[in-house]
C-alpha cells in the first residue's frame, strides 16, 4: 500500500490529531457535549497581507451530513486577518474533524496565494500549472485545483484533470528527444506531431542537444506552433537574452506567429521578467513550495456565551470588505463598518451544503478581489 490516509479515514474522523479522540473520551464520561461556535483563523486583526482562501469544497464535504450550521468566505475571497470559517453545533460532532478542516485549508490556501502572486505578476501571459511532480501524488488535484482558482490557464496532471473533468495540457519532455538521440531532435518532434491528437498544441521542446535558437528554428521549419525552453539553470547565462535571440531568429526566418514558452523554476520575479519576450509559462515550485497558512481553529463561544483562550479574540464574529478594499472584523452583533461588504455566506445548514463550488465564478471572484484590495506578490515572489 502506498503511504496515504484513504478517504474513509478522512470522512470517518480518524484522519486526526490523537488528542481529539482523547478529547471525546474525556466529554463522553463526564456527559458533556456543549454547543459551541468555533472559528477558523490565521491572523485575529488584518494584516494588510493578504492570502487567497481555496479548499473550503472539501471542507463543506466533510461536514456535511453533520449536525452543525457553518458560515465561511467564498472560495476566491481574498483576506487578512479574521475568521474565514464558522461552525456551530454540539462540539462532538465536529470535534474530531479539526485536523482535516485545516489540513483543507491551510495548504491550498497557501499555493493558490502563490499562484495569484504569478497570476498578477503577468494578467494577460498563459499560464500552466506544473507542480503536480514537487508534491504527494495523492494532492496534485489540489496543487492544480489551487492554481486555476487563482487564474491559471491550464495544468499538466492528467488525474487532476480527471477529478475535475477538465482536459490538462502537455507537450513532450526531454525524454521524448533523449530517446531519439543526438541530432535526431527532428524525428521525435515528427514522432509527436504524427501521433498525438490533433488538438494538442504542436509545442516543440528545444534546448536537449543543441543551442536553443538553432532547435527552435528548426522546429518551426517543421510547422510547430510554439516552442518550450526549458534550460538547465547551470546553462542559461543570461537568460532573457537566450530567449530574446530566439524570438529574433524566429522572427527573422518568417515566423513569426511562433509562440516562446518557457519553463523551470519560475517565479513571479521571471514573469515580470520576461513577460514581455515569452508568451507564455509553466510554473511549479513557485505555487508547491509556498508555506502552509497557519491556520487555528478556536471554540470563540460555548453554550451562547463568549469563550475563549488566552491570545485569542473571544465571541462570534463577521467580517466585512470596506470600500477602500479593506478587511474588518468586528462582533457579529455589532454594526459594521459604513458601506462594508458581509463577506461571510452560508456553507452548511442542518448539515446540507448550501454553498455552490463554481471553480470558475471563484477564479472571476479571485480577479475582482486582487483588484480590489490592490494585490501585489509577498517576498515569496522574488
Amino acid at each position: 500500500m502506498f503511504d496515504i490516509v484513504p478517504e474513509s479515514a478522512i470522512e470517518g474522523g480518524r484522519a486526526t490529531d490523537a488528542y481529539f479522540l482523547r478529547t471525546e473520551e474525556a466529554l463522553n464520561h463526564a456527559g458533556r457535549n456543549p454547543r459551541v461556535v468555533a472559528e477558523v483563523t490565521a491572523d485575529q486583526f488584518p494584516t494588510g497581507e493578504f492570502e487567497l482562501l481555496a479548499g473550503l469544497k472539501d471542507v463543506a464535504r466533510l461536514l456535511a451530513g453533520r449536525d452543525v450550521d457553518a458560515d465561511a468566505l467564498p472560495e476566491g475571497t481574498l483576506f487578512d486577518g479574521g475568521p474565514v470559517l464558522r461552525v456551530e453545533g454540539p462540539y462532538l460532532e465536529f470535534a474530531r474533524l479539526e485536523t482535516s478542516i485545516l489540513g483543507f485549508l491551510s495548504h491550498p490556501t497557501a499555493m493558490a496565494t502563490a499562484a495569484l502572486e504569478a497570476r498578477r505578476a503577468a494578467p494577460e501571459t498563459s499560464l500552466l500549472s506544473f507542480g503536480a511532480r514537487h508534491v504527494h501524488p495523492s494532492i496534485a488535484g489540489t496543487v492544480d485545483r489551487s492554481a486555476l482558482l487563482a487564474g491559471f490557464d491550464g495544468f499538466s496532471h492528467a488525474a487532476a484533470g480527471d477529478i475535475m473533468d477538465r482536459e490538462a495540457s502537455g507537450t513532450m519532455p526531454h525524454a521524448l528527444v533523449i530517446c531519439f538521440g543526438p541530432g535526431n531532435q527532428e524525428d521525435a518532434w515528427r514522432a509527436f506531431d504524427e501521433a498525438v491528437d490533433p488538438d494538442v498544441p504542436r509545442i516543440a521542446l528545444c534546448d536537449t542537444y543543441d543551442d536553443e535558437v538553432d532547435e527552435a528554428v528548426r522546429a518551426a521549419e517543421l510547422g510547430f506552433d510554439s516552442v518550450r525552453l526549458d534550460t538547465t539553470g547551470s546553462r542559461r547565462g543570461d537568460f532573457r537574452h537566450i530567449v530574446r535571440e530566439t524570438r529574433w531568429k524566429l522572427d527573422v526566418n518568417g515566423h513569426e506567429d511562433v509562440g516562446i514558452f518557457v519553463s523551470g523554476g519560475i517565479t513571479p520575479r521571471t514573469i515580470r521578467w520576461l513577460a514581455d519576450v515569452a508568451d507564455g509559462f509553466g510554473v511549479g515550485s513557485h505555487i508547491t513550495s509556498a508555506d502552509p497558512v497557519d491556520f487555528a481553529l478556536d471554540i470563540v463561544e460555548v453554550g451562547g456565551k463568549p469563550a475563549a483562550k488566552r491570545g485569542k479574540l473571544s465571541g462570534k464574529k463577521a467580517v466585512y470588505r470596506t470600500p477602500d478594499g479593506g478587511h474588518h472584523v468586528a462582533l457579529a452583533d455589532s454594526e459594521g463598518p459604513e458601506g462594508g461588504e458581509s463577506l461571510f455566506e452560508p456553507l452548511i445548514r442542518d448539515g446540507e451544503v448550501v454553498a455552490g463550488f463554481d471553480l470558475d465564478a471563484a477564479t472571476e471572484r479571485a480577479r475582482e478581489d486582487a483588484e480590489r484590495v490592490g494585490f501585489r506578490s509577498g517576498s515569496g515572489a522574488e
